[in-house]
């Protein structure tokens, strides 16, 4: 939604201003230069990027559409799944945990949150922190440094796809150069036209180097920054079962591990202790 709204803003500041000031919008109507512009930009994104990358790129801007950011519910999801984890380790043993790390989708601790399940790479990293676990490995900086890793290795796979679309804005103004270019080329064949045409094949030529511009600044590196934003939150969504799982290695109670995670979480989406604690209190915790 404010995607549209930026984006509405941007075209009403624009070619408004430009059609109050006097300005023809007819001239602005270059649809073989923003054919050039984008296509041209288009092309450089295949070329410089394999095709899972630009794959992962489309999905990025689909995901961007709908912006769907983790919310307060979200995270007092998670902290309630850790939680059940944490006292069904402390209460029912670590081996217990085995079953619902190897299927997730079918546990009786994970079911209970939807939410949590659609997040593939949080279900991930926890099931996997689980079975190594689960295996005899119990020291928290070994552990730490193993998420630690998943992590780092998430976050690169994030920046990949956030820069390839960053690498397009910072190309777009020099394409629209190339479209301008091509429109002075086709000015030139003209040259000795009257007056008003030649000035009319002059203004539909730089209308290129606006459009690369406007493009570049207007659309393209606002939504690379939305998406690398995206991808920061679910970034900070695994920090957040990280510090959990480490905490309760570290032998601390699950309240207490949980308020470690709680204390990840940006101000603005935490929830309060009040509001945790008697949702926490009021979780049961599956026989098996």
């Amino acid at each position: 939604m404010l995607f549209i709204i930026g984006t509405i803003v941007i075209i009403v500041c624009v070619i408004g201003s430009f059609a109050i000031m006097g300005g023809h919008l007819a001239v602005l109507n270059q649809p073989y230069e923003l054919a050039i512009i984008f296509g041209s930009a288009c092309g450089a994104l295949i070329i410089s990027n394999p095709f899972s990358n630009i794959k992962k790129v489309l999905g990025a801007l689909k995901e961007m559409l709908v912006c769907k950011m983790n919310t307060k519910e979200s995270f007092i999801e998670l902290l309630s799944v850790l939680y059940v984890v944490c006292k069904f380790s402390k209460s029912k043993g670590n081996i217990k945990l085995e079953a619902h790390a190897d299927n997730p989708e079918e546990s009786a601790i994970f079911t209970e949150y939807p939410g949590f399940l659609e997040k593939k790479e949080a279900v991930q990293l926890l099931c996997d922190a689980l079975r190594v676990i689960i295996i005899g490995i119990t020291n928290p900086h070994q552990i730490e440094e193993l998420m630690e890793e998943e992590i780092s290795t998430f976050s690169k796979e994030c920046s990949e796809i956030s820069g390839a679309v960053e690498a397009m804005a910072d190309g777009l103004p020099a394409l629209g150069i190339v479209a301008a270019v091509l429109g002075v080329i086709k000015t030139m064949g003209h040259i000795n036209d009257a007056p008003e045409i030649l000035g009319g094949l002059i203004g539909s030529a730089l209308v290129g180097t606006f459009l690369g511009v406007l493009l570049a600044y207007g659309f393209v590196a606002p939504i690379a920054n939305i998406i690398k934003k995206l991808h920061n939150d679910r970034k900070r969504y695994l920090e957040c079962i990280k510090t959990a799982v480490i905490a309760h290695l570290s032998g601390c109670a699950p309240a207490i591990s949980i308020e470690f995670a709680r204390k990840t979480i940006f101000a603005d989406i935490r929830p309060t202790f009040q509001e945790l604690d008697p949702i926490l209190n009021s979780l049961s915790i599956p026989n098996a």
